[in-house]
């Protein structure tokens, strides 16, 4: 609807009050995958900073309260936004992720499918330095092997910082399957630059 293109005249305040008179955050998932369709159609593109908000205001309380599978309304209308607002996206939901403690398993997964199917090169590389930003935990483990899975070529301070974690990580992982896997995986992805 041209109605959108206000998205793109909208002050970050303006935006989120917007947001919130539309009730976005509790919308109807079958409407938010309509809405995120009517995203990717509008020109030109989300500034990072309205991306960003619309990222926080449609998925963050969703996503961070799942305790059961997500629907595949949900899981559409998140692949559809990462397709073309896939930094913003990890800046906000990702960090919010590894920020909650407990278990964490579905949205665990959902970060897993995320990073197999739908992020960008340079997102991949921005969900690993946020991971190795916070202590490492068995919910992370398999994130980090969806990383490693890609086989991105990352920068060498960033393959630095990930060989270094896992080294001083070790001690705590000592009986840890998912942790051998990941460390084979480093091994295999990564032969040539790790000594």
């Amino acid at each position: 609807p041209a109605e959108l293109s206000i998205l793109n005249n909208c002050s970050p305040s303006q935006l989120e009050g917007l947001c919130s008179f539309l009730q976005l955050s509790t919308c109807p998932e079958p409407f938010l995958v309509r809405f995120c369709s009517w995203l990717l159609a509008l020109s030109p593109d989300l500034s990072y900073t309205s991306a960003a908000i619309l990222a926080e205001q449609l998925f963050l309380r969703r996503v961070v309260s799942l305790t059961q599978p997500p629907s595949r309304h949900l899981m559409a209308a998140l692949t559809s936004f990462c397709s073309k607002y896939s930094h913003p996206f990890c800046r906000v939901l990702v960090a919010a992720v590894l920020q909650e403690h407990g278990e964490g398993a579905e949205q665990t997964k959902v970060m897993c499918e995320l990073v197999e199917e739908c992020l960008e090169p340079h997102s991949v590389q921005l969900v690993l330095s946020q991971i190795l930003e916070v202590p490492l935990s068995g919910k992370l483990l398999p994130v980090l092997q969806a990383v490693l899975g890609r086989q991105e070529v990352l920068p060498p301070e960033l393959l630095d910082l990930l060989v270094l974690t896992l080294c001083q990580q070790a001690p705590a992982f000592a009986t840890s399957l998912d942790f051998a896997k990941l460390v084979t995986a480093v091994l295999t992805v990564y032969q040539s630059q790790v000594s």
